[in-house]
């Protein structure tokens, strides 16, 4: 099963633009949402091409392959313009060989991981930092953002195939990090 994550969109169009053609044509089942999706929040600069209104309406024609959890600049509101659940601070998706934890990050994040077993994959956003790791015993997978990029890296998404774990560009599709299951 192919799965695709995406964070940060922080009501950015034209990132939400790139994250949905980039999601049609990887043959993905899911599009995994990792909040921050329609507000930029007080200390974000506001993204480029910011339409919160519209990114909604894009989100929304995937609704049914949606699978996403709420930020810390999500609000009740922003759930009144998706017609997917978002309100969840976490979900889990089980694999047949792992478990997938996922949240924002700004409650559970790598320093303070809720309990996981040996080859769980703790997948979060919030920092904008791609991410794709072992540590100890469990995976640390993180798409960074898609809108607001930190850490000098270019806006990316993330991808779950064939037992791997990437982080790539957005606009190239290029590796930037990855994990071998």
């Amino acid at each position: 099963m192919k799965l695709m994550f995406a964070s940060d969109l922080h009501g950015s169009l034209s990132a939400t633009h790139q994250v949905l053609e980039r999601f049609e044509h990887s043959g993905a089942g899911w599009l995994i949402l990792l909040g921050d999706l329609l507000y930029h929040g007080p200390r974000n600069p506001l993204p480029d091409s910011y339409n919160p209104a519209e990114v909604a309406l894009q989100l929304n024609r995937f609704a049914d392959r949606i699978v996403a959890v709420r930020g810390n600049c999500d609000s009740e509101v922003d759930q009144m313009l998706l017609n997917f659940p978002i309100e969840a601070t976490w979900q889990q998706v089980l694999l047949n060989e792992r478990r997938l934890f996922l949240t924002h990050g700004h409650h559970y994040y790598p320093d303070k991981l809720p309990p996981l077993r040996a080859g769980d994959v703790f997948v979060y956003g919030h920092t904008h930092i791609p991410q794709a790791e072992k540590r100890q015993d469990v995976y640390l997978f993180n798409p960074g953002s898609a809108s607001l990029p930190k850490g000098g890296y270019p806006a990316s998404f993330g991808m779950l195939r064939d037992g791997e774990l990437q982080v790539l560009s957005l606009q190239h599709a290029e590796p930037i990090v990855q994990a071998s299951l």
